[in-house]
């Protein structure tokens, strides 16, 4: 009996030494971030702590497993709700959203928040979010898939020589503890008329190592490109205390057709991270990522500037408006001036998401999520754009790739246009105001618009169309012209709106008073009468002329009296003189809804006879007129 106890009792020192070298040998695993090694030695752990239902959520979640992640997470927050880091309701939350579950990922986000006291930007739902983002967006995204991706790792793409540059497992060597892929080299690929990359090759082997190299940037000319790499230069690895090998920026020049000079940056260490190079347009500042000492989050967007000798000056953090307590990695500038960058820490569809921010002259403009066709629930990132061609690369690890991390391009919606300059035709000064509609070949109107202060105007247009343009605007005459798109889809078109003063063309239409009228010899009515006499409508049939030669020109017919007689008799009188006119010209063909009349009795008069007894009988006739007034 002695003898089977103290069998039992080595047996279960041993079980026990065994399970702490077990569980020793994972957390130097996990340590060096051997991930998928490290999950399968804490799986096997009969009893599990906090830290290990911690640790084994964090080696699925790093490695883009959200399923087996989101099970450890859950249970460690079911079973260790008042001892857990709040950032583990994050890290659920983000699982939850990978595994398509985003009212519960909703639910812990707004846990998490609360929990850090932050404030988020928007309600913490992802769903309507996204419906209202997407409806605010006038040109959405279309992606396609790089025919060139492998099963392993692609992404990190970068505009050189026509061509791209890109990150890739695809060579054969060492795996990578992180992931059991082959360590990343650099390769470049040619680019299709519709966006697609074909003839990879690899890159070049002075730039390439056995450790990482990704994330390139080149300047314009392509003598100057900087990139990605592990703390590694001239054969040595370097590492930091915890004997991990970070990442360092390196730049390398192009001499007599291979990459020489090979030096990391200035401001990179042993100790961080520095990574995901970019270029301003004027190749004057350099945007990275970096985990260095004063980072709001746990990466962080930097610039530096670099002076006309190529020295780099002090990295500046981008400030709060694009960092966040989270991550912000992957930067690139546009050609117009805009920030694209990837980031778990504003709001998206989970993992990081791809965001845009305008650069300012002293700061940033609010981030703004690049919608649910670009971002997925997984990481979306190193997006890029040529915004001439309005066509742009960026990597992701979502669902329905081929490997690990795929490429995919994408081209927007096209948006295709008819716009000018309305301007006078004689002076060619523009036209502000001028109302231009757009109408199909059966003259039904499609838009209206009316010219902005320069005298622009615009109206989107489809392709294999006939259209018409009209335009008009007071004192001119109306303006008219037919066109038709192709098939193509070329069909923007720029069509300048000339229009002429009618006083240029009709010498019968004159600026008067302020006014742009009709100018006709006055018409006279009989005392106290209002019917249309035969001289009257001579002159009236002047009017008819113009009105039939302009068949959208509108009029006001403006009766007035002089100040002789009762002020309400003279307004009685006027309206029933401005009506008679009006009847006669709609008899005469012209269309009634052109022709406006108003009396004005004496309310209007031109000159200074406004009581009676005071001015000849001339000049009191000089206030009983018939005006006739361009408003359309």
């Amino acid at each position: 009996m002695k003898k089977i106890l103290i069998i039992l009792v080595i047996f279960l020192v041993s079980t026990n030494s065994l399970f702490a070298q077990n569980l020793n040998r994972a957390n130097k695993l996990f340590q060096k971030r051997s991930y998928i090694e490290a999950a399968e030695l804490y799986e096997k752990e009969t009893v599990k702590t906090q830290e290990i239902y911690e640790k084994l959520g964090d080696c699925y979640y790093f490695n883009n497993e959200m399923k087996n992640a989101a099970f450890y997470y859950k249970t460690l927050l079911n079973n260790n709700a008042s001892t857990v880091n709040p950032n583990y309701y994050f890290k659920y939350a983000e699982t939850l959203k990978g595994t398509n579950n985003f009212e519960e990922a909703d639910i812990w986000l707004q846990k998490y928040y609360e929990a850090k006291k932050l404030t988020p930007s928007q309600t913490v739902e992802t769903l309507q979010f996204f419906k209202n983002l997407n409806a605010t967006i006038k040109r959405p995204y279309e992606l396609h898939k790089v025919t060139a991706n492998t099963e392993g790792s692609d992404f990190g793409t970068a505009f050189y020589n026509n061509g791209i540059v890109f990150s890739s497992t695809r060579n054969e060597g060492p795996l990578y503890a992180w992931n059991n892929q082959p360590y990343l080299d650099l390769f470049q690929a040619e680019i299709t008329e519709n966006g697609d990359l074909v003839n990879v090759t690899p890159f070049s082997k002075e730039i390439n190592t056995k450790m990482h190299e990704s994330n390139a940037v080149f300047t314009k000319n392509g003598k100057t490109m900087y990139f990605t790499r592990n703390n590694f230069i001239d054969g040595k690895k370097g590492k930091d205390d915890q004997k991990v090998s970070n990442l360092k920026i390196y730049q390398a020049e192009l001499v007599d057709g291979n990459w020489t000079n090979i030096k990391a940056l200035p401001f990179c260490s042993d100790n961080y991270s520095v990574e995901h190079p970019a270029l301003s347009p004027n190749e004057k500042q350099l945007y990275f990522a970096s985990d260095m000492p004063g980072t709001i989050g746990s990466f962080d967007l930097f610039v530096v500037e670099k002076d006309e000798n190529g020295q780099f000056g002090t990295p500046k953090n981008l400030g709060p408006t694009i960092n966040t307590e989270l991550r912000e990695q992957f930067p690139f500038v546009s050609s117009n001036n805009t920030l694209y960058f990837a980031s778990n820490g504003h709001f998206g569809m989970g993992g990081l998401d791809i965001f845009k921010s305008q650069i300012l002259e002293n700061n940033f403009s609010k981030p703004v999520n690049l919608s649910n066709v670009i971002n997925s629930n997984s990481d979306d990132f190193a997006f890029i754009i040529d915004e001439d061609r309005e066509l742009g690369y960026f990597s992701s690890n979502r669902a329905d790739g081929l490997g690990n991390d795929d490429i995919y391009y994408f081209t927007q919606v096209q948006l295709f246009y008819v716009q000018g300059v309305v301007q006078n035709k004689n002076t060619l000064a523009p036209l502000p105001g001028t109302e231009v509609t757009l109408l199909n070949q059966k003259n039904d109107i499609i838009a209206k618009t009316i010219a902005d202060n320069n005298g622009n105007y615009s109206f989107k247009i489809d392709r294999a169309n006939s259209y018409k343009l009209k335009a008009t605007q007071k004192a001119y005459m109306p303006f008219e012209i037919d066109f038709v798109t192709n098939n193509k889809g070329d069909i923007n078109q720029n069509i300048p709106i000339s229009m002429e003063l009618f006083q240029d063309v009709e010498e019968k239409i004159v600026v008067e008073n302020n006014k742009v009228q009709i100018k006709i010899e006055p018409i006279y009515f009989e005392f106290n009468r209002w019917n249309i006499t035969k001289s009257a409508a001579l002159e009236l049939d002047n009017v008819v002329e113009i009105m039939k030669k302009y068949p959208t020109m509108a009029i006001e017919i403006g009766a007035h009296t002089d100040f002789r007689g009762e002020e309400s008799y003279n307004l009685m009188l006027s309206e029933k003189r401005a009506n008679s006119v009006r009847e006669y010209l709609v008899s005469q063909g012209v269309a009634n809804e052109n022709v406006k009349s108003v009396g004005y009795g004496e309310t209007q008069p031109i000159n200074a006879c406004v009581k009676p007894g005071i001015c000849t009988k001339k000049q009191y006739s000089l206030n009983r007129r018939c005006e006739f007034v361009i408003i359309n």
